[in-house]
């Protein structure tokens, strides 16, 4: 634990080591969901990354303040920014709901999911919608500063100009000014306002039939998608501050565009290190749902999809995400999933057999001692590395396997001290439960309240489902629930279950 932690930059594409703006504390900011459909998993994938950043963060003795956004307005159709529906909006006029019926429906699904995974929920989760004014007065601001211009009602970030001033424009994801000619979609409305195509809208002039709209001095509008992160990090974590984090895929345009809003408005950079998580394959593959080649988070519990062979709890399908580093790739596949589910079952057995060894109280420091206290050593130098979740989690199998032996006798225990036993059961525990953030799921009991409260959560998804009339993810639940031989019964006072 003595050694430095080392954070991958996205920025400069190097690890750097971190050193906190204020010292013992950390502010990280991280783009959350836009609430317009059910969380995926690719998301949940990112969710639980920057959940063990948190947690290590926590675990190292820091005061973190987590932020993590709702995005409730100003994401267009296709991640554009001019010229297509808003994503919300256009869910609330096809369901002939108010948008935000839409957005709590959403929201209290992604919140569930959470809990679900055992994600931590943040210090403060912002809502774009709750901002609006701040988001003005930004925009005020890159006016004043030259960086911005008004068209028709709509107001766009000028790239150019910034780019003379401050040369920075495309140095986090690698884009050049001059490469964003060719990506200009002829088909956006309005696009003939633009002076350059890599231009973006900061505020948006409502069409008539535009369900979310506000007044603003340049028109009756909303603001654009990239400018809540903008203003929503910088009140709540300050001008500056240490990381902001979000998936590969937002690195452009959001974040970069993200980064010149700040300068723009402020003068400087906002975060100091950036952090990227990589996507999630299904069977080697990009996942697409118009392709027949996704899996939502409940299929991958039920098993209710053809991609697999049988439903897989939550635990260990976080351990699986935990086994691949968070800037890597990580390829779900049936068979990849059986492993983690081994390989899961095989570290809570032996955080068991750990916690039950006993020590006569006479041993030696020898070189077993020394062994179990470099693979300990080790385990934390491995997070410390970026977070390599992957090869801690190696450093804690070499353990179990130690942890078996000394409970067969292979291994003797008084060949180690009584000090090295109560540090080797403390650290095992803590990086299953508080960094890890891994429930054990096989010490789960009618009685202690796990399943309970799993069953609640699970209960009230369905409640919510039959709530809106989705009777065929209701039935699905039900289905699901049976084949494990736990029965649902619906009555007047209430749903109710019991096991057969």
């Amino acid at each position: 634990m003595k050694n430095e932690l080392l954070i991958h930059n996205s920025l400069t594409g190097k690890k750097e080591v971190f050193t906190p703006l204020h010292e013992g504390r950390v502010g990280m900011y991280v783009c959350g969901p836009t609430v317009y459909s059910d969380v995926h998993l690719g998301n949940c994938r990112t969710f639980v990354s920057f959940d063990v950043v948190y947690r290590y963060f926590q675990y190292l003795g820091y005061k973190v303040r987590y932020v993590r956004n709702i995005t409730d307005v100003g994401h267009l159709e296709g991640d554009a920014d001019i010229g297509r529906e808003d994503k919300i909006s256009k869910k609330a006029r096809l369901e002939e709901l108010e948008p935000m019926e839409i957005v709590q429906r959403y929201m209290n699904g992604f919140h569930d999911m959470m809990k679900v995974f055992n994600v931590l929920p943040p210090n403060i989760e912002p809502r774009a919608t709750g901002h609006i004014l701040e988001q003005i007065d930004m925009v005020q601001a890159i006016l004043d500063n030259g960086l911005a211009y008004e068209v028709n009602g709509s107001v766009y970030f000028d790239t150019i100009k910034f780019e003379e001033k401050y040369g920075v424009y495309g140095q986090l994801s690698g884009r050049k000014i001059e490469e964003l000619f060719s990506e200009t979609r002829d088909d956006l409305k309005n696009q003939s306002e633009k002076r350059h195509p890599s231009d973006f809208a900061i505020w948006i002039k409502a069409d008539p039939n535009h369900l979310m709209r506000w007044k603003s001095p340049w028109s009756v509008g909303f603001p654009g998608w990239h400018l809540e992160c903008s203003v929503m990090s910088t009140k709540y974590l300050g001008e500056t501050f240490d990381i902001h984090g979000g998936g590969n895929d937002l690195k452009f345009p959001h974040h970069e565009n993200e980064i010149a809003q700040n300068i723009g408005a402020c003068g400087h950079a906002p975060a100091r290190y950036w952090m990227h998580g990589n996507m999630l394959l299904l069977n080697g593959r990009k996942m697409a749902k118009s392709e027949g080649n996704s899996i939502m988070p409940g299929e991958l519990f039920t098993g209710n999809s053809p991609h697999i062979s049988k439903g897989y709890s939550p635990m260990v399908v976080r351990f699986f995400m935990l086994q691949s580093h968070y800037r890597s790739t990580l390829d779900l596949t049936d068979e990849a999933l059986q492993a983690a589910e081994k390989g899961y079952r095989r570290l809570m057995e032996g955080n068991k057999v750990l916690q039950s060894l006993a020590h006569p109280g006479n041993g030696a420091a020898g070189k077993l001692d020394e062994e179990i206290n470099a693979t300990i050593d080790q385990a934390f130098a491995d997070m410390n590395d970026d977070f390599n979740t992957p090869r801690a989690l190696a450093s804690l199998f070499e353990l179990v396997t130690k942890i078996n032996s000394l409970k067969a006798g292979q291994l003797a225990i008084t060949d180690i001290t009584e000090d090295t036993l109560n540090r080797l059961k403390k650290t095992f525990n803590d990086f299953i439960n508080d960094i890890f953030g891994l429930r054990d799921e096989m010490a789960a009991t009618s009685g202690d309240g796990v399943i309970e409260g799993l069953m609640e959560l699970i209960l009230e998804i369905r409640q919510e489902a039959r709530a809106r009339k989705d009777w065929a993810t209701s039935d699905k639940i039900r289905d699901a629930l049976k084949a494990l031989n736990i029965v649902v019964k619906d009555g007047k006072e209430g749903t109710s279950w019991h096991l057969e």
